[in-house]
Formats: structure tokens, C-alpha cells, sequence
């Protein structure tokens, strides 16, 4: 992170995009409850396991936490990013409801949970995995300045808007980068939007 410190007008929007984060997954969780129940129901029916998939993320300057979606593959998958897996593996790891959950984003919506707790924030970076699973990512993320640790990991990002499956991992970094360094409520309200456009296979361009 090289040292690297927030400005304090950066830092006043982060303060206010908290308050939103808060308002709007109490909301979420109200609204989409039905939805949310049914995409669980439907987890346990179509395979056996948990409904919710659990697992480690490293969020705002690199500290750890419990990362949760709806679960999408079978309990034998392994555990490494999705990215890391060929074709022929993600294809048979992923079930069959998992495969509409993943074509829908129904899987994310777990994702609210943290960011009520304050884990996430609605956009953002996407949180990668801890060392030793995505030391790539998390070493082409501190090379930048601003760093995107410097932030909340998001629901949606500017990277992930822009690359979608590309999993490059320095253009990831220089994209999270960018969005760090133009942070702004604009910036946001664009990425948020883009994300629902993104789903019925919209690409922004820069």
C-alpha cells in the first residue's frame, strides 16, 4: 500500500457509502427474503450439502473474513477459485441449479449478509481468496497506488464490469486501481447499474 493515505473528502463518501451499504441490505434482505428462500430450497433439493457455501476472503487492507453465496457446486469441489479450474472440471463440479444461479447472479445474494455486517460494501473490488490460493491478485493489487485493498470489497466492481471472465490478474489490479483513484458516487451509481445491464449481456465500454 506504499503508505498511501485516503484524502478526506474520500474518505467523507466512504462514510456516507456506508450508510448506504447499511440501508440498502436491510432493504434487500426485506424485499428479496422470498427469493432467497426459494433459491436455498431449491439448493438442498437439487443436491446434497448446505444451501450456503462459506469460505475465507481477504476484504479492506487484507484483513480476512467469512465470505457467503448460495452454493453452486458440489460439496467435493475443490477449494481454489473458480478461475483455476478448467472447463471440463467447472462443468461437472457445478450442479445444475447452480449452473441458472451462476447465469443469474442468484448465487450473490447470500452477499448481503456481509454487507450489513460491514465485510463488503455493494461495489467494489471483488474480494479474492487468501494467500497461498490467489497471491497473484493480491500481490498485482499492492503493487498499485492507490492500493485496492484500501477499500471494502464489493458486491459488483468496476473490473469485473469491464474484464468480466477475464481473469488476468494484473488488469484486474489496474482496473480496481482506477476505481479507487476516481471513487465518487457517480462511479458507483454507474457500476451498480451496469451490473443488472451485465446480466442480459450488456459490455460497457471505458
Amino acid at each position: 500500500m506504499s503508505g498511501y493515505v485516503l484524502s478526506r473528502r474520500t474518505k467523507a463518501y466512504l462514510a456516507f457509502k456506508r450508510c448506504v451499504d447499511v440501508f440498502g441490505s436491510i432493504l434487500g434482505l426485506i424485499v428479496l427474503s422470498p427469493l432467497m428462500l426459494f433459491c436455498a430450497l431449491m439448493v438442498k433439493l437439487t443436491s446434497k450439502g448446505p444451501a450456503i457455501f462459506k469460505q475465507k476472503r481477504v476484504g479492506k487492507d487484507l484483513k480476512e473474513f467469512n465470505f457467503y453465496k448460495f452454493r453452486s457446486m458440489r460439496v467435493d469441489a475443490p477449494n481454489v477459485a473458480t478461475s483455476h479450474l478448467d472447463v471440463k472440471t467447472q462443468q461437472n463440479m457445478v450442479t445444475k441449479w447452480g449452473r441458472i444461479m451462476r447465469r443469474t447472479s442468484l448465487d450473490e445474494l447470500p452477499q448481503l449478509f456481509n454487507i450489513l455486517k460491514g465485510d463488503m460494501s455493494f461495489v467494489g473490488p471483488r474480494p479474492c481468496q487468501p494467500r497461498g490460493i490467489e497471491d497473484d491478485l493480491i500481490d498485482a493489487r499492492l503493487s498499485y497506488i492507490p492500493s485496492p485493498v484500501l477499500v471494502r470489497p464489493g458486491l459488483s466492481g468496476y473490473a469485473q464490469i469491464y474484464l468480466h471472465r477475464d481473469n488476468d490478474c494484473k488488469k484486474k489490479a489496474e482496473y480496481d486501481a482506477y476505481y479507487v483513484a476516481h471513487l465518487g458516487l457517480w462511479l458507483d451509481i454507474k457500476i451498480f447499474f451496469w451490473s443488472f445491464l451485465c446480466l442480459f449481456g450488456y459490455t460497457p465500454g471505458r
